[in-house]
């Protein structure tokens, strides 16, 4: 695996969620205890949505100061803002608006009612994100949470996609994606890993073989050896630490990692 990766591997789907809720809240509050706020990268999906329920029910919650943290998205459909597939509508729904959020903090990727093209929303984004950079030109995330696809996508950085090897703006439009809808926006590879902190989450069977040859692809990237053709995924690689956060079925078809 890559510098700074660890493999946690959980029980059960639910076990999964009730742990990386945890781990959560207590990474935006060590965030702001350094430095007074905090930003989280948001991403979407089924588990993603059992883990902000985790967050929602958590007796730790209110140990962050949920108005001083920033809300950002991973990669977003390129949809109506509001539209039930969008990942904003999902974390809107599942977490944000059950919290004291601060709507100014809250920074959703435009949708089809804001601009004509996803190129333009990611061009906008890029220009939010550079609005909060940092001296390098990279916004300074606390924590970035990202689903694993089947085929070992992350956001929506597909294998083989021109996206995944975008490396200018820190946003980058997604078309001919291989999953509906076939145009997105989505964080490029660079602006992922410039996160102090990463966070693959994994629930289920049919997540297993991509997790495996992304461990694989991760292990030849601290090696260096890594191809463009690798599973999006394995080139995950946080400034601070990695972390695969998955369950027993997920971790089910690990042949390239020794517990």
């Amino acid at each position: 695996m890559s510098r700074g990766s660890a493999v946690i591997v959980h029980d059960s789907a639910e076990v999964l969620a009730e742990a990386v809720a945890a781990r959560l809240i207590n990474r935006l509050a060590d965030a702001q205890a350094q430095r007074g706020e905090a930003s989280l990268v948001l991403t979407g999906g089924r588990i993603a949505a059992k883990v902000y329920a985790e967050v929602l029910g958590s007796r730790i919650r209110n140990i962050v100061d949920w108005s001083r943290v920033d809300f950002w998205w991973g990669d977003e459909r390129f949809l109506p803002e509001g539209d039930p597939e969008r990942n904003e509508t999902l974390a809107r729904q599942s977490l944000l608006d059950g919290l004291p959020v601060d709507p100014e903090r809250v920074h959703p990727i435009p949708g089809t009612d804001s601009v004509d093209t996803p190129e333009e929303a990611a061009t906008v984004y890029s220009a939010e994100l550079g609005g909060v950079a940092d001296g390098e030109g990279l916004p300074p995330f606390d924590l970035v949470l990202l689903g694993i696809g089947e085929d070992g996508h992350v956001a929506s950085l597909f294998p083989g996609n021109p996206a995944l090897e975008a490396d200018g703006e820190p946003a980058v439009a997604v078309r001919d994606s291989p999953k509906p809808p076939p145009e997105r926006v989505s964080l490029t590879m660079p602006t992922l890993n410039s996160a102090t902190a990463a966070w693959i989450i994994a629930s289920g069977a049919g997540k297993s073989e991509a997790v495996d040859k992304a461990l694989s692809a991760s292990a030849k990237l601290a090696s260096r050896k890594l191809a463009q053709g690798t599973l999006p995924a394995g080139r995950v690689e946080a400034q601070g630490h990695t972390r695969w956060l998955i369950d027993a079925e997920a971790a089910a078809e690990l042949k390239h990692l020794e517990f």
